[in-house]
């Protein structure tokens, strides 16, 4: 290899550490509320819709955070703006510890969720530009394994701490770790080379909104990844968010719930690494196939479940193929988006994704206020799930037919 190809694979593998471990500290601040709700419901006296709310707050914030953040990142860089992204998510998160009032708890989190929509998507980006097109889906999947293995730190926390020191732990936690990595971020982190490239062009030719999402024929694809993209974070933020309130429901301890909760993150490290590999190497649309009846199964499995044993497995399969498959559409939105546009593309896309993770805890919050259980917010799931498969093969299909042309 000539010292170019070694200084290429060694800016590569630092850029996708750097993007892994602002993943691993998303993930954390995602999960944190879901982990928390037990222990803040009390708190706070909140009802099961007052806690929907509180859920979403953070996922409404991410919706016009991933707007902005994709637009600009194209725009002035990916490195600056991610850099400002994740001082917002992280003092927010540590003012969430400080909220004396429900009011001001929403007010937290969605600022909290501003700053982590518009640093997801430039994350989602950088990964796809640092390494050549035939290991873009492992690099978004090596990636974004960090937001469920920060998931899983924030059940450890919550076991470790959060009994000692109270719910306000978690959130501590969540904010000062990704403020203390930004010195790294700053000196390390290099700026995307395909940014850099494309950025006279970027600047020879001002590129409309309308032009970037439907232009050159990407009218069909763009709304068919956003079908995609609403319909599944639908369901993963509910199980995000509401897993350990649902099964605090049916009488399990705090401590059986935590292990649920862990079983659901390890399944997501393990199927977003899996999935995203077998992306680069299998047949897209059988990978698609694989994925989505593979979220069906498992969400039935869960509707089904009664024993620790059968909700950890369950909780499990759960990880591997909604998250797992997340991260799958996330790797096929930075390949859609040619570079000069690709932060825009990806961040409506997230910005779409945003609005079902904002619908789907209020939606379970309003089906469990009228006195159904857990299993009937599962079971509401599986037809969400259909239309995301629909639209997610359809897309690929198209796409492996452009591809071939």
């Amino acid at each position: 290899m000539t010292a170019e190809g070694r200084t290429i694979q060694n800016s590569a593998k630092i850029t996708l550490a750097l993007c892994f471990l602002l993943a691993l500290m998303e993930g954390f601040d995602l999960q944190s509320m879901g982990v928390a709700a037990p222990m803040m419901r009390e708190a706070f006296h909140l009802e099961p819709n007052q806690l929907g709310m509180a859920f979403s707050a953070a996922t409404l914030g991410t919706l016009p955070g991933a707007l902005l953040a994709g637009k600009m990142a194209d725009l002035y860089g990916r490195k600056p703006i991610l850099i400002v992204n994740t001082i917002l998510f992280g003092l927010m998160s540590v003012l969430t510890a400080h909220a004396a009032s429900f009011p001001l708890l929403l007010g937290a989190r969605f600022l909290t969720g501003l700053g982590l929509g518009g640093a997801l998507p430039i994350l989602i980006t950088m990964a796809t530009e640092a390494v050549s097109p035939k290991w873009r889906g492992t690099a978004v999947s090596v990636m974004y394994c960090g937001v469920p293995a920060g998931g899983i730190l924030t059940s450890v926390v919550a076991i470790s701490m959060a009994k000692q020191f109270g719910w306000q732990s978690i959130f501590y936690v969540g904010g000062f770790a990704p403020l203390l990595l930004l010195p790294v971020i700053w000196l390390f982190l290099p700026e995307s080379k395909a940014y850099l490239q494309s950025k006279l062009e970027a600047e020879q030719r001002k590129y409309s909104i309308p032009h970037i999402l439907f232009g050159e024929g990407r009218l069909f694809g763009s709304l068919q990844l956003w079908v995609s993209f609403f319909c599944t974070l639908i369901v993963l933020y509910v199980l995000l968010n509401w897993l350990p309130t649902l099964f605090a429901n049916q009488n399990f301890s705090r401590e059986e719930i935590n292990y649920v909760q862990i079983g659901f993150n390890v399944g997501g490290v393990l199927g977003t690494l899996l999935l995203g590999l077998l992306l680069d190497k299998l047949n897209i649309k059988a990978v698609v196939v694989m994925i989505y009846v593979g979220m069906l199964a498992a969400l039935y499995a869960l509707s089904e479940g009664s024993s620790l044993s059968a909700l950890v497995a369950a909780t499990t399969a759960c990880g591997i193929f909604i998250i797992g498959g997340q991260g799958a559409l996330y790797a096929l939105a930075g390949m859609f988006y040619p570079a000069a546009i690709r932060g825009t593309g990806v961040g409506t896309a997230v910005a779409v994704g945003c609005a079902g993770s904002f619908a789907g805890p209020i939606l379970a919050g309003l089906i469990l206020g009228a006195g159904q259980s857990s299993g009937a917010v599962i079971t509401a799931a599986i037809p969400v799930i259909a239309i995301a498969f629909i639209s997610a093969f359809t897309l690929v299909l198209r796409f492996s037919r452009t591809k071939s042309q």
